[in-house]
């Protein structure tokens, strides 16, 4: 069964003529690279084919463009896009020309005067002029004077108010993507009419990355499963030792305000009633499983225990919807991945409509094979929260309404 379709109120490149025009297209090529400079996961990469594929059907000059990495405003070698151009140019088995500059006279002269119909250029990382991360007018007018018409395909980079994002619909005709498109569909309909019960999972170490969500979760869920690092904080709240675990004690009184808020809104909130514990952070670490009552001063909390898993997959196995963003437990340690591979197989083996968000939800399915049992994955795990915040995205609201 698929998501629920939410209408998507903004234009999107099936609903604006395309025909033969200069189109630039902002994609997510953030892809991870090893110490050879080649992409190790091109995952993002094919998530933008339909759009790109749609584009070359209606014969566009495509112009692509992305950022990669945390370049500082300036070029640095391991940070170009040759080896996502190399990349893309294999998947549809055509010469996709790279530039070596962000945007040129020469660049221009060539999409205008030399490019054909259907062909594929990508200019360099847009993070090598400092203009792209300050929304600077003058580089997103450069950008836009590139082509007739604009589209966002970059959910991966929604929630930024950066010149190729924000920057650009100013100067001309901005719509979404078809990959862009999904993610907003899917994730809308998550909020607005999630079939029932509505089950959200969160784990990772800060409760503070993710204080709006859990809030607005809680109106919107029929249980809370909450795992991960940031749960010692909530057991901490709660009067309890938890030993060296990590924890955010800033954050402890609105651990308690947020127990109240699901008992309030008649959710169900999940902890984990017992824990992995180690001595030291330490992948071969000594290890044993305790009760949340039992954990001694001076071990620390590193994945859920044996009776959480049970209790946590007996309210998976009955949704209806399920969120999950964050692993429980250190997975990327095999002595601590147990709590987060039992998850995983378990919204996967679920009859649920199940959307994953998040880079180290996604890393955890992937080292799974899981991939394919997931109704979505999202590809933009900060977007996706904020989303899910409640709050407008900046790349979304740039885009000319239907």
């Amino acid at each position: 069964m698929g998501p629920v379709i939410i209408m998507f109120d903004k234009k999107t490149v099936r609903e604006i003529d395309i025909r033969n025009k200069k189109v630039l297209v902002r994609v997510d090529y953030n892809v991870p690279l090893d110490d050879e400079l080649s992409v190790t996961d091109d995952t993002r990469i094919r998530l933008s084919l339909p759009t790109i594929e749609y584009l070359r059907e209606n014969n566009a000059k495509i112009i692509l463009m992305s950022h990669l990495g945390r370049p500082k405003g300036k070029p640095e070698d391991r940070f170009r896009m040759d080896p996502a151009a190399l990349k893309l140019g294999e998947m549809l088995g055509i010469k996709v020309k790279k530039f070596d500059q962000v945007y040129s006279a020469e660049i221009k002269e060539y999409i205008d005067n030399q490019m054909k119909s259907g062909e594929i250029v990508i200019l360099e990382n847009l993070r090598f002029d400092p203009g792209e991360k300050s929304n600077d007018s003058e580089f997103s007018k450069s950008l836009a004077s590139l082509a007739d018409i604009y589209v966002d395909d970059a959910f991966g980079a929604a929630h930024r108010a950066h010149a190729s994002i924000v920057g650009v619909p100013e100067f001309i005709p901005a719509v979404s993507g078809l990959l862009l498109e999904k993610e907003i569909e899917t994730l809308a309909a998550l909020l607005e009419s999630p079939g029932r019960p509505f089950l959200a999972i969160l784990g990772g170490s800060k409760v503070s990355d993710k204080i709006q969500v859990i809030k607005n979760l809680l109106s919107k869920v029929d249980c809370l499963i909450l795992g991960g690092g940031m749960t010692y904080t909530f057991l901490k709240a709660k009067g309890l030792e938890i030993g060296t675990s990590i924890c955010e004690d800033g954050q402890l009184a609105y651990a308690l305000e947020m127990i109240d808020l699901a008992e309030k809104n008649n959710v169900k909130l999940l902890l984990p009633i017992d824990i992995a514990i180690a001595r030291e952070f330490d992948r071969d670490a000594e290890t044993r499983e305790v009760p949340v009552e039992s954990i001694p001063s001076d071990w620390m909390g590193l994945d859920i225990g044996t009776k959480t898993i049970e209790l946590f997959t007996g309210d998976i196995t009955v949704a209806k919807t399920i969120f999950w963003n964050g692993p429980v437990g250190v997975f990327e340690w095999e002595r601590f991945s147990k709590g987060t591979k039992s998850i995983a197989f378990a919204v996967a083996g679920s009859k649920a409509v199940t959307v994953a968000g998040g880079g180290d939800t996604v890393a955890a399915i992937k080292k799974y094979g899981l991939s394919e049992k997931f109704s979505h994955i999202s590809s933009g795990g900060g977007a996706s929260m904020e989303l899910l915040e409640g709050k407008i995205l900046p790349g979304i609201a740039a885009l000319m309404k239907k």
